[in-house]
């Protein structure tokens, strides 16, 4: 077993925003794609056939000034869901982790560690904020990815 090096990470991923900004030693940060409110009530069962996402609404980000390039979103205190702007594909001896910045931390925010296997088209994660709220500017680096490759 082996983590992956910077630049085998980022070779996974499809859509870097920047990637010699984004790509570090062992791991490439992910970024903000879209923040969306959560509006619904998800549901669980034991077998899976009565899932139900949880219902959201996409949040717009507010340009400040208004022509600055990219927007804010400016989250008060609770949960949200996060879409990141990459997209990965790993090989089957491959396993990700995605955890958050220490950025995000200490501005305030966090979201669950969390690992997976295969290919993520619409990778995402929750985010709880504190409350005394977040600003989180578009394409933002929230997020680290790891990969693991269990063959070595």
């Amino acid at each position: 077993m082996r983590y992956l090096t910077g630049g085998e990470v980022a070779a996974t991923l499809a859509n870097l925003v920047h990637q010699e900004t984004q790509q570090h030693d062992y791991e490439t940060d992910l970024t903000v794609g879209g923040i969306f409110q959560v509006t619904g009530p998800g549901a669980l069962d034991f077998g899976g056939s009565e899932y139900e996402r949880a219902g959201r609404e996409a949040l717009e980000p507010v340009k400040a000034p208004p022509d600055d390039k990219y927007g804010w979103w400016n989250l008060s205190q609770g949960i949200y869901l996060v879409r990141f702007n990459e997209t990965v594909t790993l090989a089957e001896t491959q396993i990700a982790f995605v955890q958050p910045h220490e950025r995000l931390l200490l501005a305030g925010g966090q979201h669950p560690t969390f690992y997976f296997r295969g290919h993520r088209e619409a990778l995402e994660t929750s985010l709880a904020v504190g409350e005394a709220g977040l600003r989180i500017k578009e394409n933002a680096r929230l997020s680290k990815l790891l990969v693991l490759d269990l063959s070595t």
